[in-house]
């Protein structure tokens, strides 16, 4: 039976997609690099030093660790900076009724996101009460397509994979929620997330009575 939910954050509770869109080609811009939104998508659901090497590889660059780990973080006081402008108005719409809901029937909650700056945005969004669990980027050192982050939040939660059911918005996290054994709900395109056991366009399509209706037989 299912007791637990996981959410990604990016692309699924709120969406800071143009932020980080925003400080990534801030970024490579000041470094002479070809950046745009196509390459971004690549960035979806990955962690900043894989992010930045996806773009050097674009770019056939190569330079020291010591100096991707530079620019990484430089990257990221860019996209910390633009989060001050986030308010509880920012959550995707049906995102806050889907959190409201799962409160009120007493499932536990789980944040699984490979983002370092998650508490952040949860405080921005007024977001922390929803949550029993948060996984973030420093909760695990495998990002995904390991499933750590996912199995991180179930075992804080006390909960098997099998009774969790994981929100994701990108392919490499329903690969992550595959290959931890966690039934998935794809947010997005069907090129990007139908291979997601349930898929929508959007949030607001992902009601708990859609998600019920199609699970029926794992909700008592």
């Amino acid at each position: 039976m299912i007791k637990g939910f996981i959410f990604d954050l990016d692309g699924v509770i709120t969406d800071t997609a143009e932020l980080h869109y925003e400080a990534w080609k801030n970024l490579s811009d000041e470094m002479g690099w070809d950046f745009d939104r196509e390459l971004n998508e690549q960035l979806r659901g990955i962690s900043r030093l894989d992010s930045i090497k996806v773009i050097m590889d674009h770019n056939h660059v190569q330079l020291e660790d010591a100096r991707i780990e530079e620019l990484a973080n430089k990257k990221n006081e860019i996209y910390v900076a633009s989060l001050d402008s986030m308010t509880p108005e920012d959550y995707l719409p049906g995102a806050k009724e889907l959190l409201t809901h799962l409160r009120t029937e007493g499932f536990k909650v789980a944040l699984g996101s490979a983002s370092k700056n998650a508490i952040k945005v949860l405080q921005q969004l007024n977001a922390n009460g929803y949550f029993d669990v948060i996984g973030d980027g420093t909760s695990v050192s495998k990002s995904k397509p390991a499933p750590d982050i996912f199995l991180y939040g179930s075992e804080k939660m006390g909960l098997q994979p099998d009774a969790c059911i994981v929100f994701e918005d990108a392919e490499k996290g329903i690969d992550a929620a595959k290959a931890g054994g966690f039934y998935s709900v794809g947010i997005g395109p069907e090129e990007r997330v139908g291979h997601a056991d349930l898929r929508f366009d959007s949030m607001k399509e992902a009601t708990l009575f859609e998600v019920k209706a199609y699970f029926k037989d794992l909700f008592s």
